[in-house]
């Protein structure tokens, strides 16, 4: 049952979150592999050695979000922004400890609330990761493409 007396808060990241935040993403990433895909281990480059983050949070200049539940950092997202306003959502992550509580969608409230100029978003994620797919399309995104292993997602804004 979700908690409904959660108290979040989204803070613009800073360089020395990526090892706390790595910790969170290196759990939930592998919590997925072991879940879908029967292996132990398993994520995009550099998402268990903070290479990830450091990146596309920081030197491919997204905007990385850290999420506080209660006072715990419990997960964080990346958005791109674009002259033509189709953003991107980099990556959304939420320790496994703290999924099924509303989290990913609050954010995803913030998110849309805090990027108002976005005429659309889009998305990539793993063909086999069918919890993210869920959560996309409840918040409104449609599956546009699949390739390989790849899918991509898009949602149109109302303006």
């Amino acid at each position: 049952m979700p908690n409904t007396e959660i108290s979040l808060r989204f803070i613009r990241m800073a360089e020395a979150d990526i090892p706390e935040l790595t910790e969170v993403m290196t759990r939930t990433f592998d919590a997925d592999a072991q879940e879908y895909l029967g292996q132990p281990k398993g994520g995009p480059p550099g998402y268990d050695t903070g290479e990830f983050l450091q990146k596309w949070a920081f030197e491919e200049g997204g905007h990385g979000w850290k999420i506080i539940a209660d006072g715990k950092t419990v997960g964080a997202f990346i958005v791109f922004i674009t002259p033509e306003e189709e953003y991107w959502l980099g990556n959304i992550f939420v320790d496994p400890a703290y999924q099924n509580q509303n989290i990913g969608t609050l954010a995803w409230e913030f998110i849309e609330a805090t990027y108002p100029g976005a005429k659309a978003w889009n998305l990539g994620t793993p063909a086999w990761a069918i919890r993210n797919h869920h959560y996309y399309e409840k918040l409104g995104f449609v599956k546009v493409k699949v390739e390989g292993d790849d899918v991509t997602y898009r949602k149109e804004m109302k303006r």
